[in-house]
């Protein structure tokens, strides 16, 4: 065919076909490359595309002013790293051997933040470092509180690496552990102000009562992400929480944290998401998949959807994967495979999905596949619809929503000691529906192997 072209037009084609080949792989900023991952899921799963730093400058935090133990030294060289990194289309600040403290980062586009082995980055616990307030969320309820010790918000091709650790001293923090005087209140107020669709920008809960303590991680509006190598030590609340965030790469991160609310990995609103290869040993769920809560997620309409989970070991947590009760904007197409609980390990369910009459949302098409655990202190599967907590009773129901749940499947599961395989209580009004089970084994039922009110379509298989 090109035989009979014209020199000119060899040339324009071949021009166009480079320009193509070069558009696959290459970012809008000329150091960072768009890689791409396919992932093979039981539903229609978009490719993976995240950024790859193998080709821009990269420079050391003490080129920019930064000393081990000098705080206020090393929150500004940080930040002017960021400025450097983001004003040069493409950057790596690298965090040396030793322990340097710091207070918040907040991430500009097209950075790699990268902690080289024994790097050790300590985030501050004095509040007064993470301020002023920024645009965040407690619990699937959108406001101003204190930044999150890393945050991004509306950034892309970002990305944390390396074998170092980022820890959190949590002195401070863990004194707000036992909620103190007037935090339940202000919980409340926030509450209303939600449910009341009040802008996002009128709810301060910044304040001398508050006491919202905020998450180590927060990827917010961001797109392009990756969290690869770190250790992540202690957290004063959720761990790494990807939000209304697309294209996130979270692989081979060791995630130990014990406190209150310390889930290891919390997607809410996000899509497009791989976790693979991490080491998760908790205080809370390993992996808690959201979408919001109630007013505010309805507003937002934006499902958690198209989520990977391959290849992890959990050393400790209240559920290998919990989805809710924070779902009101649906989660969809949830692969889970290959998963390890170690033995001992103290575990509620492996799949729990909760859900209240205030949530609505969509939940469907969750796959779970060849998990090995041992004992489970309540069982296997666990799907409940009336999860109020201490909310039953001290916030009204604005509006009455049902959350429709369908389509469940569990493949080759193998566990120990539990009190149930599974126990699914829906909701008169809405059945749950769809929920199968395959070759699920356990060594011993303590009670009863399958408790269930309002579901249709329940199967079981052996083989």
């Amino acid at each position: 065919m090109l035989k009979s072209l014209k020199v000119k037009d060899v040339i324009f084609v071949f021009v166009i076909k480079s320009l193509l080949l070069l558009s696959c792989n290459q970012s809008s900023s000329d150091g960072i490359l768009i890689d791409q991952i396919e992932i093979e899921a039981p539903f229609e799963m978009p490719s993976l595309e995240f950024p790859k730093f193998e080709n821009v400058e990269t420079k050391l935090i003490t080129e920019f002013g930064g000393e081990p133990a000098d705080k206020l030294k090393n929150i500004k060289a940080i930040a002017e790293a960021m400025d450097w990194a983001h004003q040069n289309q493409g950057g790596r600040i690298v965090i040396p051997k030793g322990e340097w403290h710091t207070g918040k980062i907040h991430f500009k586009s097209f950075v790699n933040l990268h902690l080289e082995e024994d790097a050790v980055l300590v985030f501050s616990d004095d509040p007064e470092d993470y301020l002023p307030a920024v645009q965040t969320s407690w619990e699937g309820m959108e406001c101003y509180n204190y930044s999150p010790l890393i945050y991004a918000f509306e950034c892309e091709q970002i990305a944390i690496t390396g074998q170092g650790e980022l820890r959190a001293k949590m002195d401070h923090w863990e004194q707000w552990f036992g909620r103190p005087s007037g935090h339940m209140e202000n919980l409340k107020r926030l509450y209303h102000l939600a449910a009341q669709n009040i802008p996002v920008d009128q709810r301060h809960m910044v304040n001398d009562s508050a006491n919202l303590r905020p998450h180590f991680i927060q990827f917010n509006r961001s797109k392009h992400i990756k969290l690869e190598g770190v250790t992540i030590t202690n957290s004063p609340f959720w761990v790494i929480h990807p939000y209304l965030s697309t294209h996130v790469l979270i692989r081979d991160v060791k995630v130990n944290a014990h406190g209150h609310n310390n889930d290891g990995v919390d997607p809410e609103m996000s899509q497009v998401m791989l976790i693979e290869d991490c080491v998760f040993d908790q205080g809370d769920d390993a992996i808690a998949i959201k979408s919001g809560r109630n007013q505010d997620a309805w507003r937002l309409n934006t499902p958690t959807k198209n989520l990977v989970i391959r290849n992890n070991f959990v050393k400790n947590g209240h559920q290998l994967i919990a989805v809710g009760s924070e779902l009101s904007g649906g989660v969809e197409n949830v692969y889970v495979h290959d998963c390890e609980v170690e033995e001992g390990a103290k575990l509620g369910h492996l799949l729990f999905i909760k859900t209240n009459e205030r949530r609505g949302g969509l939940v469907k098409n969750i796959f779970m596949k060849n998990i090995k655990a041992g004992r489970i202190d309540l069982g296997v599967l666990g799907i409940e619809t009336d999860v109020l907590y201490q909310w039953r009773d001290i916030v009204p129901t604005y509006e009455r929503r049902l959350t429709e749940i369908q389509n469940v499947f569990l493949e080759n599961i193998e566990a120990g000691d539990v009190r149930f395989v599974s126990r699914i209580l829906g909701d008169q009004e809405m059945p749950i529906e769809n929920i199968h089970l395959t070759r699920v084994n356990t060594k011993n039922i303590r009670e009863e192997k399958h408790i269930h009110e309002h579901v249709k379509g329940f199967e079981e298989k052996k083989r």
